[in-house]
């Protein structure tokens, strides 16, 4: 029984496509990063260098 559904998962996982695209992760990552860059350069941007 165990081994009849563990090989219906392994099927069905096999020949299925992932739920988010991996662009679209590398997407929002890459707009994360800008933003913590923007968020860095503009907080940075005031001040005199010693």
């Amino acid at each position: 029984m165990l081994s009849t559904i563990t090989l219906f998962a392994a099927e069905s996982a096999e020949h299925s496509e992932p739920a988010i695209h991996p662009y679209w992760i590398g997407v929002i990552a890459l707009g994360l990063l800008m933003a913590l860059l923007l968020a860095v350069v503009s907080f940075g941007g005031g001040r005199e260098h010693s």
